[in-house]
Protein backbone atom coordinates (compact mmCIF):
# COMPACT_ATOMS: atom_id res chain seq x y z
CA UNK A 1 0.00 0.00 0.00
CA UNK A 2 2.76 1.94 0.93
CA UNK A 3 4.70 1.59 -2.70
CA UNK A 4 1.38 2.61 -4.24
CA UNK A 5 0.56 5.77 -2.31
CA UNK A 6 4.27 6.76 -3.33
CA UNK A 7 3.31 6.04 -7.04
CA UNK A 8 -0.29 7.96 -7.29
CA UNK A 9 1.70 10.85 -5.59
CA UNK A 10 4.47 11.00 -8.15
CA UNK A 11 2.27 10.54 -10.88
CA UNK A 12 0.31 13.37 -9.81
CA UNK A 13 3.23 16.24 -9.48
CA UNK A 14 4.25 14.87 -12.89
CA UNK A 15 0.53 16.10 -14.34
CA UNK A 16 0.49 19.04 -12.79
CA UNK A 17 4.42 20.27 -13.36
CA UNK A 18 3.00 19.20 -17.52
CA UNK A 19 0.03 21.12 -17.14
CA UNK A 20 2.02 24.29 -15.73
CA UNK A 21 4.74 23.87 -18.89
CA UNK A 22 1.79 23.19 -21.34
CA UNK A 23 -0.37 25.97 -20.23
CA UNK A 24 0.01 30.27 -20.15
CA UNK A 25 -0.68 31.63 -16.15
CA UNK A 26 -3.14 34.34 -16.30
CA UNK A 27 -3.39 36.37 -12.95
CA UNK A 28 -6.33 38.95 -12.41
CA UNK A 29 -3.43 41.71 -12.25
CA UNK A 30 -2.69 41.07 -16.11
CA UNK A 31 -6.21 41.04 -17.59
CA UNK A 32 -6.87 44.43 -15.16
CA UNK A 33 -3.24 45.83 -16.79
CA UNK A 34 -4.49 45.31 -19.89
CA UNK A 35 -8.31 46.24 -19.45
CA UNK A 36 -6.56 49.69 -18.51
CA UNK A 37 -4.20 49.66 -21.44
CA UNK A 38 -7.08 49.16 -23.79
CA UNK A 39 -9.40 51.70 -21.94
CA UNK A 40 -6.69 53.97 -22.18
CA UNK A 41 -6.19 54.22 -26.08
CA UNK A 42 -9.30 54.49 -26.43
CA UNK A 43 -9.17 57.47 -24.20
CA UNK A 44 -7.12 58.88 -26.35
CA UNK A 45 -8.81 58.70 -29.66
CA UNK A 46 -12.16 60.10 -28.08
CA UNK A 47 -12.96 63.96 -28.26
CA UNK A 48 -12.98 65.58 -24.76
CA UNK A 49 -15.77 67.39 -23.28
CA UNK A 50 -14.46 70.54 -22.99
CA UNK A 51 -14.38 71.54 -27.23
CA UNK A 52 -17.24 71.90 -29.56
CA UNK A 53 -16.96 69.57 -31.95
CA UNK A 54 -18.51 70.92 -35.66
CA UNK A 55 -19.23 68.37 -38.89
CA UNK A 56 -17.35 65.38 -39.64
CA UNK A 57 -14.41 65.46 -41.05
CA UNK A 58 -11.93 68.80 -42.16
CA UNK A 59 -10.85 69.72 -45.16
CA UNK A 60 -13.50 66.80 -45.95
CA UNK A 61 -15.86 64.57 -44.34
CA UNK A 62 -14.96 62.07 -42.91
CA UNK A 63 -10.86 63.46 -41.87
CA UNK A 64 -9.55 63.35 -39.05
CA UNK A 65 -9.69 66.76 -38.05
CA UNK A 66 -12.45 68.56 -37.00
CA UNK A 67 -13.73 72.09 -36.84
CA UNK A 68 -13.55 73.37 -33.42
CA UNK A 69 -16.57 76.35 -32.18
CA UNK A 70 -16.26 78.77 -29.73
CA UNK A 71 -15.89 77.66 -25.86
CA UNK A 72 -14.32 78.88 -22.54
CA UNK A 73 -11.04 76.97 -24.46
CA UNK A 74 -10.82 78.06 -27.44
CA UNK A 75 -12.33 81.74 -27.24
CA UNK A 76 -8.88 83.19 -27.58
CA UNK A 77 -7.83 80.77 -30.64
CA UNK A 78 -10.97 82.35 -32.76
CA UNK A 79 -10.23 84.40 -35.56
CA UNK A 80 -12.62 86.42 -37.98
CA UNK A 81 -11.06 85.14 -41.58
CA UNK A 82 -9.86 81.90 -40.00
CA UNK A 83 -11.32 78.56 -39.34
CA UNK A 84 -10.38 76.28 -35.50
CA UNK A 85 -9.74 73.32 -36.37
CA UNK A 86 -8.66 70.25 -34.12
CA UNK A 87 -6.66 67.26 -34.82
CA UNK A 88 -6.05 64.09 -32.53
CA UNK A 89 -2.72 63.43 -33.85
CA UNK A 90 0.17 66.34 -33.76
CA UNK A 91 0.71 64.47 -37.59
CA UNK A 92 -2.71 65.20 -38.79
CA UNK A 93 -2.30 68.73 -37.55
CA UNK A 94 0.95 69.49 -39.35
CA UNK A 95 -0.55 68.56 -42.88
CA UNK A 96 -3.05 70.99 -42.56
CA UNK A 97 -1.14 74.21 -43.52
CA UNK A 98 -2.35 76.91 -40.85
CA UNK A 99 -0.72 78.01 -37.78
CA UNK A 100 -0.77 75.95 -34.86
CA UNK A 101 -2.46 77.81 -32.18
CA UNK A 102 -2.49 75.62 -28.79
CA UNK A 103 -3.39 72.46 -27.33
CA UNK A 104 -6.59 72.12 -25.44
CA UNK A 105 -6.82 68.66 -23.76
CA UNK A 106 -4.69 66.51 -26.21
CA UNK A 107 -6.43 68.15 -29.04
CA UNK A 108 -4.24 70.13 -31.42
CA UNK A 109 -5.56 73.08 -32.51
CA UNK A 110 -4.87 74.85 -35.95
CA UNK A 111 -6.05 77.80 -37.24
CA UNK A 112 -6.64 77.49 -41.01
CA UNK A 113 -7.07 80.76 -43.38
CA UNK A 114 -10.35 81.14 -44.31
CA UNK A 115 -9.29 80.96 -47.98
CA UNK A 116 -7.91 77.25 -47.50
CA UNK A 117 -9.24 75.90 -50.61
CA UNK A 118 -6.24 73.63 -52.14
CA UNK A 119 -4.92 74.03 -55.38
CA UNK A 120 -7.02 77.03 -56.98
CA UNK A 121 -7.30 80.14 -54.71
CA UNK A 122 -4.89 82.53 -55.50
CA UNK A 123 -2.52 79.82 -57.78
CA UNK A 124 -3.43 80.86 -61.23
CA UNK A 125 -5.70 77.74 -61.79
CA UNK A 126 -9.61 79.72 -60.58
CA UNK A 127 -11.16 79.22 -57.51
CA UNK A 128 -11.31 76.16 -56.02
CA UNK A 129 -14.25 74.06 -54.78
CA UNK A 130 -14.05 72.50 -51.11
CA UNK A 131 -14.66 68.52 -52.22
CA UNK A 132 -18.40 67.46 -51.92
CA UNK A 133 -19.53 70.99 -51.88
CA UNK A 134 -20.42 73.59 -54.34
CA UNK A 135 -18.47 76.04 -52.23
CA UNK A 136 -15.19 77.67 -52.86
CA UNK A 137 -14.51 78.22 -49.12
CA UNK A 138 -16.02 77.31 -45.90
CA UNK A 139 -15.46 79.13 -42.30
CA UNK A 140 -16.61 79.19 -38.90
CA UNK A 141 -17.83 83.45 -39.48
CA UNK A 142 -19.13 85.24 -35.85
CA UNK A 143 -23.02 85.81 -35.50
CA UNK A 144 -25.16 87.16 -32.95
CA UNK A 145 -29.23 87.32 -32.28
CA UNK A 146 -30.08 84.57 -34.23
CA UNK A 147 -33.31 83.79 -32.02
CA UNK A 148 -32.13 85.77 -29.65
CA UNK A 149 -28.55 83.32 -29.22
CA UNK A 150 -25.85 85.15 -27.57
CA UNK A 151 -22.66 85.93 -29.80
CA UNK A 152 -20.99 82.75 -31.20
CA UNK A 153 -20.21 81.67 -34.34
CA UNK A 154 -22.34 80.16 -37.72
CA UNK A 155 -20.98 77.60 -40.21
CA UNK A 156 -20.21 79.42 -43.93
CA UNK A 157 -20.15 78.47 -47.24
CA UNK A 158 -19.08 80.75 -50.36
CA UNK A 159 -20.17 80.67 -53.49
CA UNK A 160 -17.89 83.35 -55.99
CA UNK A 161 -18.92 84.27 -59.66
CA UNK A 162 -16.79 86.81 -61.33
CA UNK A 163 -19.53 88.09 -62.89
CA UNK A 164 -22.53 88.34 -60.40
CA UNK A 165 -20.81 88.48 -57.14
CA UNK A 166 -20.62 86.17 -54.43
CA UNK A 167 -23.39 84.25 -52.54
CA UNK A 168 -22.66 83.01 -48.51
CA UNK A 169 -24.79 80.79 -46.91
CA UNK A 170 -24.55 80.73 -43.41
CA UNK A 171 -25.90 78.11 -41.40
CA UNK A 172 -27.91 79.15 -38.45
CA UNK A 173 -27.40 76.90 -34.87
CA UNK A 174 -30.48 74.81 -34.66
CA UNK A 175 -31.31 74.76 -38.15
CA UNK A 176 -32.24 77.19 -40.66
CA UNK A 177 -30.09 79.37 -43.74
CA UNK A 178 -29.27 82.90 -44.05
CA UNK A 179 -27.79 83.57 -47.38
CA UNK A 180 -26.78 86.97 -48.43
CA UNK A 181 -25.38 88.36 -51.50
CA UNK A 182 -22.65 90.85 -52.18
CA UNK A 183 -21.52 92.54 -55.66
CA UNK A 184 -18.69 91.15 -57.61
CA UNK A 185 -16.23 93.58 -56.60
CA UNK A 186 -17.12 92.12 -52.83
CA UNK A 187 -19.92 94.62 -51.53
CA UNK A 188 -22.96 93.90 -49.36
CA UNK A 189 -26.12 94.10 -51.77
CA UNK A 190 -28.83 92.11 -49.33
CA UNK A 191 -30.22 89.60 -47.61
CA UNK A 192 -32.23 86.79 -49.37
CA UNK A 193 -35.53 87.19 -47.22
CA UNK A 194 -39.14 85.66 -47.63
CA UNK A 195 -42.61 86.36 -46.19
CA UNK A 196 -43.24 82.58 -45.05
CA UNK A 197 -40.52 82.73 -42.25
CA UNK A 198 -41.05 86.59 -41.54
CA UNK A 199 -37.55 87.40 -42.78
CA UNK A 200 -38.96 89.99 -45.67
CA UNK A 201 -40.59 92.00 -42.75
CA UNK A 202 -36.94 92.30 -40.55
CA UNK A 203 -34.79 95.46 -41.52
CA UNK A 204 -31.35 94.63 -43.36
CA UNK A 205 -28.32 97.14 -42.75
CA UNK A 206 -24.51 96.86 -42.80
CA UNK A 207 -21.51 98.37 -41.62
CA UNK A 208 -17.89 97.72 -41.99
CA UNK A 209 -15.33 97.16 -39.37
CA UNK A 210 -11.70 96.50 -40.91
CA UNK A 211 -11.55 94.79 -43.83
CA UNK A 212 -14.85 93.11 -42.39
CA UNK A 213 -18.89 93.37 -43.68
CA UNK A 214 -21.33 94.02 -40.69
CA UNK A 215 -24.62 92.40 -42.09
CA UNK A 216 -27.57 92.38 -39.69
CA UNK A 217 -31.04 91.36 -40.58
CA UNK A 218 -33.17 92.18 -37.66
CA UNK A 219 -31.80 92.02 -34.34
CA UNK A 220 -29.43 89.33 -36.31
CA UNK A 221 -25.37 89.95 -36.71
CA UNK A 222 -23.10 87.93 -39.03
CA UNK A 223 -19.76 89.52 -39.64
CA UNK A 224 -17.79 88.41 -42.98
CA UNK A 225 -14.21 89.02 -43.90
CA UNK A 226 -13.35 90.56 -47.01
CA UNK A 227 -10.99 87.78 -47.49
CA UNK A 228 -14.05 84.98 -47.02
CA UNK A 229 -16.11 86.97 -49.86
CA UNK A 230 -13.60 87.58 -52.47
CA UNK A 231 -10.74 85.02 -51.68
CA UNK A 232 -6.62 86.43 -52.65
Amino acid sequence: MKMYHFIVVALGLLTAGCQSGNEPSTSPSSDASATAAATGAAAVQSWPASLTIVGSGFPNAGDACRVIGETAATVDFLDDSATLVGCLDAADAAKLGGKQVGVVDGVTLVSVPANHAAGGDGDGQGDAKVAGTDYNATAQIRCSGVKGAAGGTCEAGVKRDGETGAVVEVTLPGGGQRVILFDKKGKFLTFSTAQADGTAAMKISSGRDGDTTIATLGSERYEIPDVFVQGD
